[in-house]
């Protein structure tokens, strides 16, 4: 189950990407709605990383798991809105806030969790 919560936080990560590298597409110059535009990408990127971080950290570290669940709850709600907001299409929606969904599921179930390595002597 860690390797399927780690395939969700790269792909945040490569969606990320693609949705900074659409910026040129959409954005003939630098622009304020440009650099929002990319913004988005960059929080993508910021929660999947999170979301990596808590997979092989959160047995150590129980802040970072209230952090990155905070995180995930709000990037879904923020991605449902933008994309009603937005008018995305049914497949776009299903895509993306189910890569945020899945993740913030993920992100509070112990499974998911890398299994902590046992210390010499214990």
């Amino acid at each position: 189950m860690h390797r399927i919560y780690a395939a969700f936080g790269w792909a945040m990560i490569v969606l990320g990407v693609v949705h900074i590298f659409a910026a040129t597409r959409y954005y003939e110059q630098v622009t304020q709605a440009a650099l929002w535009f990319v913004s988005g990408g960059l929080a993508m990127i910021l929660t999947g990383a999170l979301n990596l971080l808590n997979r092989t950290y959160a047995h150590v570290a129980p802040g970072l798991r209230r952090v990155c669940v905070a995180t995930n709850v709000t990037m879904t709600a923020f991605a449902l809105a933008t994309g009603l907001v937005g008018r995305a299409s049914l497949s776009e929606l299903i895509i993306v806030v189910g890569l945020f969904a899945g993740a913030t599921a993920l992100s509070v179930w112990p499974p998911a969790m890398a299994v902590r390595a046992r210390q010499p002597g214990s």
